[in-house]
């Protein structure tokens, strides 16, 4: 028997609730995505601050430059043992760095998918130097951070590599214009992720009203200048004989 004119219309109005449904759930999931890759960004922002101000404390002498890193791999004795707080950081920046990576190229990927047929014109766009190069951004910082741990915390990529002497090590690397040259690149580089990635942080979280953009924007400025300028402050410093 045929279907009914009202079994139709039915059909036809379940079709589109269907959709929809599907439509709603995958925003959803996007919105899921795009907030833990905010908190995971959250999590690598507040160490990148953290290591900043601790770099800093070269400025004050071999001793206490020295004493400093010393004290980090005996935060919680006797209850952790030696370097057992430092472990559960990095496995915890693991997770982070892990989450961050994921949730980045999974958003791309959908973002692909939802427009299938490249423009034929595209139009130029709009925001950021930051922004337009946020992928190879982050491309630069995690091959930095490989090198970065090889040369300071494993020291075999380091020209001394004296266990137990940051402060020699440090001088050591940037005794060398070529190794400065590759931490100015790297930092600069974490200077426009940081940038567009605490703007949008703010987007995806909901602390931006209409208007305020451009504070938020001023913000994000200010605080990547600041970091990336603490952290250049070092290489500069042993290079120039400032320090060391």
């Amino acid at each position: 028997m045929a279907p009914s004119t009202v079994e139709r219309m039915a059909t036809l109005t379940r079709a589109p609730a269907s959709r929809r449904g599907r439509q709603g759930a995958s925003h959803r999931s996007t919105v899921m995505m795009k907030i833990a890759m905010a908190v995971s960004g959250a999590v690598l922002l507040a160490y990148v601050t953290a290591h900043m101000v601790g770099n800093l404390k070269i400025f004050f002498g071999e001793s206490s430059f020295d004493h400093y890193a010393h004290w980090l791999r005996t935060i919680g004795m006797p209850l952790v043992p030696r370097e057992g707080f430092l472990w559960l950081v990095r496995a915890g920046l693991s997770v982070a760095v892990v989450v961050h990576i994921v949730m980045a190229v999974l958003l791309t990927r959908r973002a692909r998918r939802a427009r299938p047929v490249k423009y034929v014109h595209r139009p130029p766009v709009q925001g950021s130097y930051a922004a337009r190069t946020m992928r190879w951004g982050g491309v630069i910082i995690a091959l930095f951070v490989v090198y970065h741990i090889l040369d300071l915390t494993v020291g075999v990529a380091n020209p001394v590599g004296a266990s137990g002497k940051p402060y020699t090590n440090v001088n050591a690397d940037f005794d060398h214009w070529y190794i400065t040259a590759i931490y100015t690149v790297a930092v600069i580089a974490l200077g426009f992720h940081l940038r567009h990635g605490l703007w949008s942080a703010t987007r995806t979280l909901g602390r931006q009203r209409p208007g305020s953009e451009r504070m938020f924007g001023a913000i994000a400025t200010g605080y990547a200048v600041l970091v990336t300028a603490g952290f250049l402050s070092v290489p500069l410093a042993v290079s120039f004989g400032i320090v060391g």
